[in-house]
């Protein structure tokens, strides 16, 4: 609830000082008496109690007027984002070398996975007035989320996403791509892109990765690609016979002409995340060479409720009419 006209409001500090001149005033007398005493007898509870009733009824009766005429309203606001126009769909490797621990945060080592889904997020929160989805991919690739403007619907899919998650062990990165693609062929958006991340090389699928780029270009999207892994060899957790964590150092393999290919094929680019920080930049780049204005829609809508007290204010004002010329009447 809210007022229209407040400043209406200000008259009810005049309400006091008003009825204190009228008390101090007094009123005229309708007769004149040699003697209170004659007139004693006619006193009583019903005399007071009327005085009083009738008083309350028109000072409650002005109270009200006084809040209508400030307007009070119910006000309905709703909030509408219109799309940017660009639509983006993010393909996330996350077949079992993502399990490992060559990045940091808090100063402690996470896996790729982990740092991928924080990143992520952090980019879905920075684009409100884009539609983004998101496939998963290891062996096979499946829709882990619709391209969607519900970014908190987006963020709880993010979360879900594990890598037991496929059964089918590998990497399909033409098939991931191919999907995401898939997503976007249909739409009629001002801009299409696909955000591809992985580690490895493709060894699993039916579809080859410059395939998939092929079909990406003639549709006009672009595919940004980012290798996640340090150079060298990354450290991936074991548990041994008795249940304790171990690691070995494996090679990190990245087929990084296949993705610098893809990128380049698309008018995207290619990007080697092998840090933490790196990968956040490369995240904060693609948010600045995409960006696009949104234009936020307010919506207000205000309902009068001034009936709600003006419908008292009559009905205390009739009531004191009726009362002061019925059972409480008085002689002029």
């Amino acid at each position: 609830m809210t007022f229209a006209q407040p400043a209406f409001l200000l008259l009810l500090a005049l309400l006091p000082l008003i009825a204190w001149l009228r008390r101090r005033r007094g009123k005229p007398a309708a007769f004149l008496y040699s003697s209170v005493e004659l007139v004693r007898a006619s006193q009583g509870t019903a005399g007071s109690l009327s005085r009083w009733v009738l008083a309350g009824l028109r000072w409650a009766c002005l109270v009200l007027l006084i809040v209508a005429l400030a307007r009070p309203q119910e006000v309905h606001t709703e909030s509408s984002v219109k799309a940017s126009g660009i639509d983006i769909a993010v393909a996330l490797d996350l077949s079992r070398s993502m399990a490992s621990e060559d990045f940091r945060h808090n100063r402690q080592p996470v896996n790729r996975l982990f740092m991928a889904k924080r990143v992520l997020k952090d980019f879905v929160q920075k684009r409100p007035g884009d539609r983004i989805g998101l496939v998963a991919f290891a062996g096979r690739a499946y829709v882990a989320s619709p391209l969607t403007l519900d970014h908190d619907f987006l963020v709880q899919n993010i979360d879900r996403l594990e890598m037991q998650a496929i059964q089918e062990d590998g990497t399909a990165i033409g098939s991931g791509l191919s999907t995401a693609i898939n997503r976007l062929r249909d739409l009629k958006s001002k801009s299409k892109i696909v955000i591809l991340m992985t580690d490895g090389q493709n060894n699993a699928g039916t579809v080859q990765p410059l395939t998939a780029a092929e079909a990406a270009k003639a549709l006009k999207i672009k595919v940004y690609t980012i290798g996640v892994g340090i150079r060298g060899t990354a450290p991936y957790p074991q548990m041994d016979p008795f249940g304790n964590k171990r690691y070995v150092q494996v090679p990190v393999d990245i087929d990084e002409d296949t993705l610098g290919g893809i990128a380049k094929m698309t008018g995207g680019q290619y990007y080697r995340a092998d840090s933490s920080e790196t990968l956040e930049k490369i995240y904060s780049e693609i948010d600045r060479l995409e960006k696009t204005e949104v234009e936020l829609k307010k919506y207000v809508n205000a309902e009068e409720r001034f009936h709600w007290v003006a419908i008292p204010a009559l009905l205390c004002l009739l009531l004191e009419i009726l009362l002061s010329h019925t059972l409480w009447r008085r002689l002029p």
